[in-house]
């Protein structure tokens, strides 16, 4: 039996595709997340989860280092994106990450199936769109590089991105606590907190813990006085 996350932040999708994954692959143990903390969740309490896939624009700040870290922690998932954005630039940077397919929004029910069969199956899945011809030369959007993060000042508005749980592994970043004992204070594992870190560090803008920590206490004082 396949064990399936799907993760969207809208409802109907989730439902459609759980329904067509349902009717496509009996059997299949389906879960839903509609954001970030949900899918860690799910990776962290859920057994043995065959397949997750994600949809980049949901809540969640995911980019290529968070998906890095998430594909570092659960070596035995296979991962593939869904998304309504069916450029190949967008598909080669995503497969480039090291995950294993991408499923357009647009696609078939029966185009799903059999994708979501061929990465459970041990491929790699693109679609075939990606093999047309293209003048389509935009850089990658959906999938933007932490290194190349706009810098800027922390404020209320950023810290309110984050979700929940980031911001508890933030206030303990702070505190100078390690990955180890981050995990251990909020009884999650190391891998999920190097996964909030990771975010943590792309919605702030930052590049090391010690930068987010002082914008932390910055933001802080800042509305202290």
């Amino acid at each position: 039996m396949y064990r399936i996350v799907i993760a969207d932040d809208h409802g109907l999708y989730r439902r459609g595709l759980r329904l067509a994954l349902t009717a496509g692959i009996p059997g299949a143990e389906i879960f839903e997340a509609a954001c970030f903390d949900a899918v860690v969740n799910l990776l962290e309490e859920q057994a043995s989860i065959d397949l997750a896939i994600l949809d980049l624009n949901m809540p969640g700040l995911f980019d290529q280092q968070v998906l890095s870290e998430v594909l570092s922690a659960y070596p035995h998932t296979r991962f593939a994106i869904v998304s309504g954005d069916d450029s190949r630039s967008e598909i080669l940077t995503a497969l480039s990450i090291g995950l294993h397919g991408y499923i357009v929004k647009s696609q078939k029910d029966e185009e799903v199936v059999l994708a979501v069969n061929e990465i459970l199956s041990g491929r790699i899945y693109v679609p075939a769109l990606l093999s047309r011809t293209s003048g389509d030369q935009r850089s990658y959007a959906a999938l933007p590089s932490a290194k190349n993060s706009i810098r800027r000042r922390v404020g209320s508005s950023d810290l309110g991105r984050l979700t929940s749980r980031q911001k508890d592994v933030l206030k303990l970043m702070a505190e100078g606590y390690s990955n180890k004992e981050i995990a251990r204070n909020l009884d999650i594992a190391e891998a999920t907190t190097k996964i909030h870190a990771a975010a943590i560090l792309r919605e702030l803008g930052v590049r090391n813990r010690t930068e987010a920590a002082v914008l932390l206490q910055t933001w802080q004082s800042r509305n202290a006085s």
